[in-house]
């Protein structure tokens, strides 16, 4: 009996953390007025007839604060580089030099970054609705076991403290990443 709850347990704690991964990753994807090569995380570059993700065809670097710099493997991808770079709507304009890519990051405006927490937090939403689907989801697995009323209550509160736990990492996540958008 009690392996078995154990088990439910370990599944949801493993569904939650899938949880703030998903979070962590959605979140350094969100720019904050400082270049990062995260930003270009989700560019696909079309190399030779497949989509192949931009970090695997080029060095992404930022020299400086404002500057993401891009340096192919092979000088005939840098034309296609900066075509995946236009087509993912990031709103950069990546300037090509026979060598290289220089991408200068603008400064955000006020209303960019309101629109930035406003995502940002829509993923931090995201990821709650994540643990409390985990949470749901063990206690109707607890409930379907034959261990006694006393052991699926104290399993449920388990869940429960879980859950709570989560939810306050991402409420933490979010509010460091909110204060990284806002500062300026």
């Amino acid at each position: 009996m009690n392996e078995e709850i154990d088990f439910i347990l370990d599944s949801a704690k493993e569904a939650m953390n899938k949880a703030i991964e998903h979070l962590e990753k959605e979140l350094r994807s969100i720019r904050a007025g400082k270049a990062s090569p995260a930003m270009l995380a989700n560019v696909q570059v079309d190399y030779y007839g497949s989509a192949t993700p931009l970090g695997q065809v080029a060095n992404v670097n930022t020299p400086d604060a404002r500057t993401i710099a891009i340096q192919p493997w092979e000088k005939n991808m840098l034309q296609e580089i900066e075509k995946a770079i236009m087509i993912a709507n990031l709103g950069f304009n990546p300037m090509n030099n026979g060598e290289n890519i220089i991408i200068n990051v603008p400064p955000l405006t006020e209303e960019r970054r309101k629109d930035l927490a406003k995502q940002a937090k829509a993923e931090a939403e995201h990821a709650k609705v994540g643990v409390r689907n985990a949470r749901k989801e063990a206690n109707n697995d607890i409930k379907k076991t034959d261990a006694s009323d006393d052991m699926k209550k104290n399993a449920e509160g388990d869940i429960q403290t879980l859950t709570d736990q989560y939810v306050k990492t991402i409420d933490e996540k979010f509010a460091v990443k909110e204060k990284e958008i806002m500062t300026v």
